[in-house]
């Protein structure tokens, strides 16, 4: 009876391989912000007595109004009436009395919004539907409005209909009534009520909005540039509030926090858009200890109660060991699979390009283990992987067989197996059907590249029924002890900053930053949950001389573009420091979502647009004079190239 409703009960996104059930009852559990707090009244001021979701048996005999979307309806007898808090089932009447009634019901569209009035009533024995919380009831339907009909779709609203990312954004007010955005978007709401519950009433903290319209700030990440009227001077919208919430706290402000708005002019990634949002933080008299104790407790205080809960402290790594384990600063700690250094095994080896790589500077032999890899890797997959290594990074990547009787194993593996196999098997701790990964170079370069292919098996395993990151587990992980600067890829022998030139130096290399700059680490941190980066902060300099230094000597940036924050800290700045937790990345990874525009409402597309509304616009050229600029357009091959060229062409 019910088919149609099932497959919507079993067509949820990926990720979070729940039922509707479980999403519309977690949702009405989540309505409860705290065990003090009484059930929000969702009807008070509307034109409807209850929500479609919230019928049960203790309803029985209540008359009640109801509005929403007509989701289902079955030979014309019933239908299903669909609002923001679930589905409950309305049955159509068939006396002549009732004639204008069932026209309505029967004629409108599906996703038509009517509001029904009638009474709570049981179903029939044996008709209940436990797969719905209002399944044990239904609306007798007295009178009936049609409040709006719709036209054809574009599209199902159904979260198992296939719909491309392009036509769901085109038509993003249809795809926003789907049970997964719904879910997503209201679980996002609550997540930030229960922040601001935690910082403003439970830890003092003051929520101040920050200037949108900035000007430009040197280093990171390219900025939105806005015209103003002044003949060649324009604003920029900030990539983050830094700047203001540094001055906030010399203005005596103490404690500060901000759903904040911010902007980046680059390609947009399936977590990273051109406009985004974090929780932004700063404190004053902090040390990094407290920072993390406050984000633990922040991260505990609002996570969602359907998931198992928090653990706190956060373990914490450095980034060097970061790097030499998983070949990268934002590990996924949920399996194992870790870099290994097998350079000592090798010192007297006579395999050429091992011997040459130990023989350089920084020179070092890596390998990781792929559990079971004889069993799930095919041929084409190894190839792959090579290729990967010698197209990215330049590198040889060498897979040894554990079994001696492999005839994929090259001569060279081979002959490493002979070698040192008893060694191998010892140190990396392998089983037979392992296939060890083997690459020799510069530290930094092996251990990236072994990085990648660590991620890479992993999907490659995982798309082969092998479980190695458990959906359900949330590893959280602390990265500290950061370099302070970076050699510049263009420029080796200049320095620029790792994150942004604000951040202190860590206090046992300071003797360091004005002979061996390159050797300082920096007090930033950032927090890691399964591979992803969801936030990230620092102690800042509060020492107008020690910022003045930093910028001009070391960075060789214009200060003037910085004078007032160089002058604030001149006037009695305390000792401060923050974070910023990316708000759409924590929550796409929460939901479980494939892309942080899953849980954003209106985002933008891998190219920046806004499919619905067809942004960005031109603007005729009589507009853009009181702000004296004009458009220089490119010429054809002009246009090409840059299309070409853009990180993310071609358009999703």
């Amino acid at each position: 009876m019910f088919c149609s409703l099932s497959r919507l009960y079993r067509g949820l996104s990926r990720p979070t391989r729940r039922t509707t059930q479980l999403i519309w009852g977690s949702f009405s559990r989540s309505l409860v912000l705290s065990s003090q707090r009484r059930i929000p009244e969702l009807s008070s001021f509307v034109a409807r007595t209850n929500t479609c979701g919230e019928l049960r048996s203790s309803h029985l005999g209540q008359e009640v109004t109801l509005c929403g979307w007509i989701q289902y309806r079955r030979q014309n007898i019933f239908l299903v009436l669909r609002d923001f808090h679930g589905l409950v089932q309305v049955i159509i009447p068939q006396d002549e009395s009732a004639a204008s009634v069932k026209k309505i019901l029967c004629e409108a569209p599906m996703e038509s919004v009517v509001q029904v009035s009638g009474t709570v009533i049981s179903r029939p024995p044996g008709q209940e539907n436990p797969k719905m919380p209002t399944g044990e009831i239904e609306i007798k339907v007295k009178t009936a409005k049609l409040l709006n009909s719709c036209k054809k779709l574009p599209f199902e609203i159904k979260d198992f209909v296939k719909k491309t990312e392009a036509l769901r954004l085109r038509y993003r007010y249809l795809d926003l009534r789907g049970v997964q955005m719904q879910y997503n978007l209201r679980l996002r709401s609550q997540m930030v009520m229960k922040m601001r519950e935690y910082l403003c009433n439970l830890h003092g903290f003051v929520d101040i909005e920050t200037p949108t319209l900035f000007k430009r700030t040197p280093g990171g990440a390219k900025e939105f540039v806005i015209p103003s009227r002044e003949p060649g001077k324009f604003y920029s919208l900030p990539q983050s509030p830094q700047q203001f919430k540094q001055l906030l706290m010399v203005g005596g402000l103490d404690r500060y926090f901000q759903v904040a708005r911010c902007y980046r002019d680059e390609g947009s990634r399936p977590d990273r858009q051109p406009e985004f949002t974090q929780i932004d933080i700063e404190m004053s008299f902090v040390e990094q200890t407290g920072i993390q104790s406050l984000i633990e407790g922040l991260l505990q205080y609002s996570w969602p109660s359907d998931r198992d809960p928090v653990v706190v402290p956060f373990p914490s790594m450095t980034f060097a060991e970061a790097l030499a384990s998983y070949g990268t600063d934002k590990p996924d700690t949920r399996f194992g699979m870790k870099i290994v250094d097998i350079s000592d095994m090798f010192r007297n080896t006579e395999v050429g390009f091992l011997q040459d790589a130990l023989s350089k500077p920084q020179g070092t032999i890596k390998a990781i283990c792929i559990p079971e890899g004889e069993k799930y890797l095919k041929r084409k997959d190894i190839e792959s992987i090579r290729k990967f290594a010698a197209d990215h990074f330049n590198q040889e990547v060498l897979p040894i067989f554990l079994k001696t009787n492999n005839n994929w194993n090259s001569p060279v593996a081979k002959f490493i197996m002979e070698e040192q196999g008893l060694g191998l098997i010892r140190l990396l701790e392998t089983q037979e059907e392992d296939v060890v990964l083997l690459t020799a170079g510069e530290h930094k370069k092996a251990c990236s590249l072994l990085g990648k292919l660590r991620l890479e098996c992993a999907d490659l395993l995982e798309a082969r029924g092998v479980v190695l990151r458990d959906p359900a587990l949330f590893s959280f992980l602390w990265v500290v002890d950061f370099p302070l600067f970076f050699p510049k890829e263009e420029n080796p022998e200049e320095l620029e900053t790792a994150h942004h030139p604000f951040t202190a130096p860590h206090p046992s290399d300071i003797h360091h930053l004005y002979t061996e700059p390159q050797k300082v680490r920096s007090q930033h941190y950032d927090l890691v949950l399964n591979g992803s980066e969801i936030g990230g902060g620092s102690i800042r300099i509060h020492d107008a001389e020690l910022q003045h230094y930093i910028l001009a000597t070391v960075l060789k940036e214009d200060v003037k573009l910085l004078s007032h924050l160089l002058q604030a800290l001149e006037y009695g700045a305390p000792p401060h420091g923050g974070i910023a937790i990316g708000l759409d990345r924590l929550m796409c990874l929460v939901t479980g979502a494939p892309s942080i525009r899953d849980v954003i409402a209106f985002p933008k597309s891998f190219q920046g647009h806004d499919l619905m509304s067809n942004a960005p616009d031109s603007i005729p050229p009589e507009e853009l004079k009181p702000y004296h600029i004009q458009v220089s357009w490119p010429t054809d091959s002009e246009t090409k190239k840059s299309s070409l060229n853009h990180p993310c062409h071609p358009e999703s």
